[in-house]
């Protein structure tokens, strides 16, 4: 496989675009390139949420007086906080200070961002045809993410390793910001477009498959969040040290059972999944689930993760 972000391509396919020529892939990569292409426009107060958390002086206290600032998103927050995928000691807390200083300071920074991104997905003032990849995108996140979700649970309920360094809740806001890089494209193409300038729709979406993950990299990076958001991204490891089984590892398991609920056969033979044992054992388990189970658990991880 080439990256987790958005669709994937055949290793084939993926050369075939490489060759492909035109003003609009060259503005794109050049973009990428001089980090000049536009991140996602999000809330100010994300903005300044992201900025504390790179702060070594940043308190508890700092990001829930911040989130004050957008009622909405500290409401997020709050529910999030006393979901069953965050809420694991099932203690419900009724205040900002004790929600950040239950989820920390970082993870609160992935719930708003990754909150932001989705709604943008949704809301964003552009084409209607942009809008619809956007929204395709919103669905597809969403099921990765619960189902990496699912695939961490079910390896967490396995006796033979000890998997409680993987926690559910970023296995979800991992799944959900994989392709994040693809809001940025969208919005090159919508400003292509808006200039008098025109592209076939099929090649425009078919340079937002090739550029996803290398944009996803670039937004993940600047926003300095940890490598197993990057890796999932752009479908790479980066890191010589690494646990048994990674964030990586966890969404190609995902991205795979996906792939063979919806017999895409020629996708599957395309797609390797290096897993030990237990992941073996995950991944039969999975497949073999009733269809309307499984699609169940994943409306019932999306339900309480409180997304």
């Amino acid at each position: 496989m080439d990256h987790l972000s958005f669709y994937w391509l055949p290793h084939n396919k993926q050369r075939y675009l490489e060759s492909l020529s035109s003003e609009f892939a060259e503005q794109v990569h050049q973009s990428i390139a001089t980090g000049k292409i536009s991140l996602p426009p999000i809330p100010e107060v994300v903005t300044q949420i992201q900025a504390l958390s790179n702060d070594e002086a940043t308190a508890i206290v700092d990001i829930a007086d911040t989130l004050l600032e957008d009622p909405s998103l500290a409401a997020i927050v709050l529910k999030i906080a006393n979901s069953v995928v965050f809420n694991r000691r099932n203690v419900t807390c009724h205040d900002l200070h004790t929600a950040v200083s239950r989820l920390g300071i970082i993870r609160v920074r992935d719930i708003v961002t990754a909150q932001s991104i989705e709604m943008l997905k949704h809301s964003v003032n552009i084409s209607e045809d942009c809008k619809k990849v956007l929204i395709k995108s919103a669905a597809i996140s969403k099921e990765l993410a619960a189902t990496m979700v699912l695939v961490t649970r079910t390896l967490q309920q396995q006796n033979d390793c000890d998997y409680s360094y993987l926690e559910q809740g970023k296995a979800l806001l991992v799944g959900f910001l994989a392709d994040i890089g693809l809001f940025c494209l969208v919005n090159e193409y919508h400003l292509y477009l808006e200039n008098g300038n025109y592209i076939a729709p099929e090649l425009a979406l078919e340079i937002f498959q090739s550029q996803c993950s290398t944009t996803s990299k670039k937004v993940l990076t600047t926003w300095r969040f940890d490598h197993d958001f990057i890796e999932v991204a752009c479908n790479q490891r980066l890191s010589e040290t690494r646990p048994e089984v990674s964030y990586l590892d966890i969404a190609r398991i995902a991205h795979y059972i996906l792939l063979f609920r919806k017999q895409d056969q020629q996708a599957l033979e395309q797609h390797e999944v290096e897993i030990n044992v237990d992941g073996a054992q995950v991944m039969y388990q999975l497949t073999s689930m009733d269809d309307d189970e499984f699609q169940l658990q994943l409306k019932e991880i999306l339900r309480s993760s409180g997304m």
